[in-house]
């Protein structure tokens, strides 16, 4: 619970901060490969990426209500089917949030999605300054970092 009252205050904090005045131009965004969705155009606070096995029915989805409870606009995917690769309309949820929350867990990195996932709000954070939260549940940072 203390985490996710945590993870409350950052995003708060953060969405305080953020301005419309953003400092990513269409140049930045065409520097960042597929990236392609002016940041001006955000339609979520926040994108949660997780590995539902994992996840699903315990940070994942506290943390969620967390949020919706706050009124902060969030985007989790939860009929994303296992196995499955990232989508156009998941890249544009990624694209057009202010924040991602990344919750890497036991199984995190055997997941293809996941790491798709991962690595297109990398793209994001470079191109647009995006805040990325990473969330360690129930491991270490040197576990993900092998």
């Amino acid at each position: 619970m203390e985490c996710i009252m945590t993870l409350l205050s950052i995003c708060r904090r953060s969405l305080t901060f953020t301005s419309s005045s953003s400092s990513a131009t269409a140049a930045d965004a065409d520097a960042g490969g597929d990236v392609d969705i002016s940041p001006h155009r955000e339609k979520y606070d926040v994108f949660i990426s997780f590995r539902g096995e994992d996840t699903r029915l315990g940070i994942t989805s506290h943390l969620h209500d967390a949020l919706l409870r706050e009124k902060i606009e969030t985007y989790i995917d939860y009929w994303l089917v296992r196995g499955e690769e990232i989508g156009p309309s998941l890249r544009k949820a990624i694209e057009k949030s202010k924040i991602s929350v990344i919750i890497f867990s036991q199984n995190y990195a055997s997941s293809t999605c996941c790491l798709d996932e991962l690595v297109h709000i990398l793209r994001c954070k470079e191109a647009y300054g995006q805040l990325v939260i990473p969330v360690f549940y129930d491991i270490s940072p040197s576990d993900v970092q092998k």
